[in-house]
This record gives structure tokens, sequence and C-alpha cells, in this order.
């Protein structure tokens, strides 16, 4: 039986999916995940989400992403995105966290707005979690704490600024964790990097590559396992360059080699590497190595 999802686009539906009672605020809530238990979907079902949500967890049980059921029996914050789909696991059992969750709405025509996707970890998988100590996770509740304070005390002319400061703080500290959840974890995530490279070598030299055109982000992120955002953070950290960085530079080289190919024109190289339009990487080409196509081609 295929999967139904159940969409809960609203703060007011997202309380009574918890039993919390009504909001205080239309666009931005915090949840008790211990005093509120959330209601389980039926088995062929899952929820879809149309808000930002951070979880911060420390239960018995699992949750469910997608495919897959991660245990966590540690202090571990979740980040999901609008539209993200999720449903908990078999059985979970809450000992103590929260849950903010914050609409689209809440950002629009804000500053902050605008920086909401330099937050990458919203779209990690649920495997990729924020493992924070004792500590962190006090720093991380004291603004989440100051952004109840401020909608339960009643809203006025200053509540939303308040609110989307201390989201910012939230967000800016969950970025510093982050980073240095990479480095105490720079043998597992050097050997991602690793990997990456192997794949991305074997990819430029197989001959199917030539049908296949330039790969995806996504292509080599499902082989190694984890989210695309995940990846290119990972690859940004040790290497300066993005995922798209490192095809971009495998895909000049082997443009190269089919350049030197005198037989084959730019255009039909250009189709070859997966360009739509030659325009495309004629300007790629150049931007990454001095010369077009067809000047490099007369170097020797």
């Amino acid at each position: 039986m295929p999967q139904k999802y159940i969409d809960i686009q609203s703060i007011s539906d997202l309380q009574s999916l918890y039993s919390a009672g009504k909001p205080r605020h239309p666009l931005i809530s915090v949840v008790d995940l211990a005093k509120h238990q959330f209601i389980m979907p039926a088995e062929n079902q899952a929820y879809r989400l149309g808000f930002y949500c951070v979880f911060c967890k420390n239960f018995l049980g699992g949750m469910r992403y997608g495919r897959s059921c991660y245990d966590f029996n540690e202090g571990s914050l979740i980040f999901t995105a609008p539209g993200q789909v999720s449903q908990p696991g078999p059985a979970p059992s809450p000992e103590e966290g929260w849950g903010l969750f914050f609409h689209p709405d809440l950002l629009h025509g804000t500053p902050f707005g605008k920086k909401i996707s330099k937050y990458s970890f919203f779209n990690y998988e649920i495997n990729e979690a924020l493992h924070v100590s004792d500590e962190e996770k006090l720093i991380l509740y004291d603004c989440v704490r100051h952004i109840e304070n401020e909608y339960s005390r009643g809203i006025d002319e200053h509540t939303h600024e308040l609110i989307l400061n201390n989201l910012e703080l939230l967000l800016n500290y969950s970025t510093r964790f982050y980073q240095r959840q990479f480095n105490t974890r720079a043998a597992v995530s050097i050997d991602t990097v690793q990997r990456f490279e192997v794949l991305l070598i074997q990819y430029f030299s197989d001959s199917s590559f030539i049908d296949e055109g330039l790969p995806k982000v996504g292509y080599f992120a499902s082989r190694l396992n984890i989210s695309s955002n995940y990846l290119s953070d990972i690859l940004q950290r040790y290497t300066g360059k993005t995922t798209q960085e490192h095809i971009h530079l495998a895909m000049i080289d082997k443009a190269k080699d089919l350049i030197w190919d005198k037989n084959k024109t730019i255009r039909e190289i250009a189709f070859a590497l997966g360009f739509q339009h030659p325009a495309h990487f004629t300007r790629l080409f150049k931007s990454k190595t001095g010369y077009a196509p067809s000047e490099y081609r007369h170097l020797n």
C-alpha cells in the first residue's frame, strides 16, 4: 500500500498534533517533548511539516526519516526544512527535550530571512544530527527559552525582532557546534573526502561518462550515504571547495583530454559533457583555465 502524507501547515495544527493546546504565537512554537506526546500516524502514513523544525532530543527509541530508522540514545539536535517528511519510529519514549517550530512566514521580508539558506544543516539527513554536550545544550536551550518568553508575554512592536534575534543566535551556535563536530570527527570526515575523490576519478575515467554527462551532486552523496548538503559542507571544510566546484574541476580535466581530439568539434564535446548549450561550457571552461576551448586546442 503506498504511503500517504498528512500535511501539517500551521502552528495551530502542530499544537493539535502534540495535544499542546492553542498556540500563543501564530508562526512559532516551542513544545516540551517530555510533556506532550506526538500523535502517531497510521502505519502507512507520515507527516509532512510546512515549517522549519529544530528538535533537541534525549530519548529511548528511534525516529524514522525517509526509509531509515535511527536510534538516538544521547542528546542530539535534528534540523528539518519545510516540506520534509518524517515520522516517529517504533515506540519512541522521550526522556527530555524540546521542539522549536517556526513558519517561513515569520522570516518573510526580514534580513534574517535572506540568511536562512546558509544554515545548510536544515537539509541534512537525520543520521547527520548534531551531537551536543550538556554545556552546549544549555546554551541552545537558553536561546529557546528567550524565544518562548518573548511570545508568551504578549506580542508588541519588539516581539518579532527579539524572536528573530534569538533564533539567529540559536542557529549561529548550532553552526559553531557543527564545526566542532566536524573537527572532533576529523578521521570520519577525511575518510568521506577521500572516498568522494575516488568516486570522482572513477566517474570521469569510465567510458560511459560520455553517455551519462555531467554528474549531479546527489549522485556522489547517495553513494556515500550522506546528504548533498552534508557532503558539500565537509568538502568545504577540508578542501575549501564545494562538491559542485570539485565536479567542475574534474570536468575541466576531462574536457582538456577531449579537446585534444581534433575529430570532435567543441560543440560535440560540450554535449558529451552534459551541457545543453555549448556557450555555457565555453564560459565555464574559460573561467577555470583562462582560455576558450578553441583557444586551448591551439596552444600546442
